[in-house]
């Protein structure tokens, strides 16, 4: 015969408290002494129970589920999707936003989703599931400075909470890097190595933090009496620091120090450099962006700023979380202060 299953009711005897006291721990109300907390949820484990999500959610009027938007301005053609797609999961930064996030929902029983909304038509099924309470909320991560998905969630009063300061300010909550610290530690370590000619390659110039590292790097050498630093765009993949550290060495071949604003545009500039026989650190000098597992697999192994992404994207769950809760019922910010990391490249 086929075992019941475990009711709110086995609970309350095994914990010996009432089904109401059992309810209120399994919805997450939070006015319930610790101790009755932790009373109850061995009972849960002891009986078997697993809660009924429908009839929880019919209870507390909540999915249980957050929306992990992963949001652009670009091209609405099939092939360009799949490409902005394959470019997210191929970067090591997303994954690490993915760990972040997941770290903090899991023990909650919070449920990521991800959604990608690289077009109007991928922006609108985002607010219409998050209109439709499908999702509590949504976590997002914009690739673009012309993003318009923050404004229109804003607008529709949707609870959000962003990855970086949006590049025009919005009614909601974010976490970020201090951008230009962190660039600024890079040019001070090249400087005090005795790099004369220096250089940098940026990420794209439509990215707020792109333009935030390129500004910090330069307004740091202007102070030591530097006011022109060769740049090149690149993408913030390996193929692009690649063609960024190529067209450098073709414009500066005296450069002695590359700054990279990330690490995988890092690592493809000490490919050039090792192609073209120059050593590094002994002839060029390279500092990357990010500290991500890109940094340690490079040889040789990067010197770096680190930016705490899986830890500022637990503070970004975090924040939907508090909002939800009505915790926070005014936008906030939280800056997240970066750390230059030393290894073999510079």
């Amino acid at each position: 015969m086929r075992r019941r299953a475990p009711t709110l009711e086995d609970v309350a005897r095994e914990a010996g408290v009432s089904r109401a006291t059992v309810s209120r721990v399994v919805n997450g109300t939070r006015n319930v002494d610790p101790q009755i907390q932790d009373l109850v949820r061995r009972a849960i484990e002891r009986t078997g129970y697993a809660p009924n999500r429908a009839a929880r959610s019919l209870v507390t009027r909540r999915a249980e589920t957050v929306a992990l938007v992963v949001s652009g301005a670009g091209d609405t053609s099939d092939a360009a999707q799949h490409a902005f797609a394959a470019r997210v999961f191929a970067d090591p930064f997303f994954g690490r936003v993915v760990a972040g996030v997941v770290g903090y929902l899991r023990p909650r029983s919070l449920h990521p989703v991800l959604m990608f909304a690289e077009s109007a038509e991928a922006r609108q099924e985002v607010l219409t599931y998050l209109r439709q309470g499908r999702a509590d909320g949504a976590l997002v991560v914009s690739t673009h400075a012309d993003d318009p998905l923050p404004a229109l969630l804003a607008d529709a009063r949707l609870s959000a909470v962003l990855f970086a300061r949006p590049s025009r300010p919005v009614p909601l909550s974010y976490v970020d890097l201090a951008h230009r610290d962190g660039a600024r530690m890079a040019a001070e370590h090249l400087l005090a190595r005795g790099c004369r000619q220096l250089a940098t390659i940026s990420g794209p110039l439509d990215v707020a933090a792109s333009q935030e590292r390129l500004a910090g790097f330069r307004d740091t050498l202007a102070r030591h009496g530097r006011p022109y630093v060769p740049v090149a765009e690149g993408g913030f993949t390996l193929d692009s620091g690649i063609a960024a550290m190529s067209d450098l060495l073709a414009r500066h071949p005296d450069t002695d120090g590359v700054f990279a604003a990330n690490d995988l545009m890092a690592q493809g500039a000490c490919q050039v450099l090792r192609e073209r026989g120059r050593r590094v650190p002994q002839d060029v000098a390279v500092v990357g962006f990010d500290d991500s597992s890109v940094a340690v697999a490079c040889r040789p192994q990067l010197t770096t700023v680190r930016q705490p992404v899986e830890e500022m994207a637990a503070r970004m769950a975090r924040l939907l979380d508090e909002h939800i809760h009505g915790v926070h019922t005014e936008a906030t910010s939280v800056v997240f202060e970066p750390e230059l990391v030393v290894r073999e490249s510079a």
